[in-house]
């Protein structure tokens, strides 16, 4: 599977570009701020329908525009599919697969696989726990439909239970029935989403492992360890158990919502005690499993996008990286720098052939 084409009309700093792509390596250079990332969102927006850095759909449209468009050609199975993303300022956004309307987006999810390694992955170490849950959630998500499925099901009977929560607290009135109905909504799909977690982690943790020890040639021990409340008993217990401490909090305090992806070096939390360049090793290895994973799920090499990749990395871990993702097992690559000779000078070195797009202000120039 590979991107052959994308054109985007009023797409952040965009008015319109169209760009066709080689099916190895693609670079996007230019000063900081002159739209290569914004390329990089678009090809996201083709395969997650959203954008990686803002949930906002609307915040996309470039200023003083009414709309934006997204599109491009994907060849696949020797079959070339036409994804269309576009949305219109107060009305719902559009997404067509050979332009047939899609009713459900999670039905797109999982057919080109996409995964994007960026500054922005810092908050997966310094933020909370609902970033790391989400970075599992991806993952699986674009692998296993149905556990998507499970995962909106499960959203949608925690926000029911804590609206009832709520309700009980204004009104002092406590509805045993409909709280039942809730928990057991709950418990199926909980249980469901933490046996998928639980199993995904086994594979994953190990092709962790063996990316992190490649980059650092085990210069540091690093470790990838998940957490659940699930793990030491059922979720039906833990609901009834904390049943009046949720009714005084008036939310759900625990449950499959609070899982927690702990990340430690040297068995510290990661991050307290690891550098900036241990950091980013930790999460390009994170970011490299994940890649490998679709891959053996998939049978078919997804997407990399690479943004700003050579920052806080010194030129070892550079030259491994670059190294890895140019070997047969890694299928097209995107990659954003701010110097053309930097990336022509990689990629010359490692024999592999680079298509470079110079960005400058929303301009394109190949």
């Amino acid at each position: 599977m590979w991107l052959q084409k994308l054109s985007v009309i009023n797409f952040k700093n965009y008015s319109e570009a169209e760009l066709i792509f080689s099916d190895t390596v693609n670079a996007f250079t230019g000063n900081n701020g002159a739209g290569k990332t914004n390329l990089l969102d678009a090809i996201h927006y083709l395969s997650l329908c959203k954008s990686y850095f803002n949930p906002i759909d609307s915040q996309q449209i470039r200023q003083g525009e009414d709309l934006f468009m997204i599109q491009g050609t994907f060849r696949k199975d020797d079959t070339d599919e036409v994804i269309y993303c576009g949305l219109k300022r107060s009305q719902k956004k559009k997404f067509k697969r050979n332009k047939k309307e899609y009713q459900r987006l999670a039905d797109h999810i999982g057919l080109f696989p996409l995964v994007m390694i960026s500054p922005n992955d810092i908050s997966l170490i310094i933020e909370g726990s609902e970033e790391r849950r989400k970075f599992i959630d991806n993952v699986i998500s674009q692998t296993d439909s149905l556990y998507l499925d499970e995962l909106i099901n499960y959203n949608r009977s925690l926000m029911n239970r804590n609206a009832l929560l709520r309700q009980i607290a204004v009104s002092g009135n406590y509805d045993a029935a409909l709280m039942e109905i809730y928990d057991d909504q709950l418990v199926i799909s909980g249980n469901k989403i933490f046996e998928k977690r639980k199993a995904f982690m086994e594979v994953f943790t190990e092709i962790f492992n063996n990316h992190y020890q490649y980059l650092s040639e085990d210069a540091e021990q690093v470790e990838l360890l998940y957490d659940s409340p699930l793990l030491q008993e059922d979720l039906s217990t833990i609901l009834s158990r904390n049943l009046e401490r949720d009714r005084i909090l008036e939310r759900t305090s625990s449950g499959i919502h609070k899982d927690e992806l702990n990340f430690s070096i040297h068995g510290m939390a990661l991050k307290k005690f690891g550098s900036q360049g241990q950091q980013k090793s930790f999460l390009i290895a994170l970011k490299l499993a994940q890649y490998t994973f679709l891959h053996q799920q998939k049978g078919f090499e997804p997407l990399l996008l690479l943004d700003d990749i050579f920052d806080k990395l010194d030129d070892a871990r550079t030259t491994k990286l670059m190294k890895m993702v140019s070997d047969k097992d890694f299928g097209q690559i995107f990659i954003t720098d701010t110097s053309r000779d930097r990336i022509e000078n990689i990629f010359l070195k490692l024999d592999v052939p680079v298509t470079v797009f110079d960005i400058e202000k929303g301009n394109i120039a190949e």
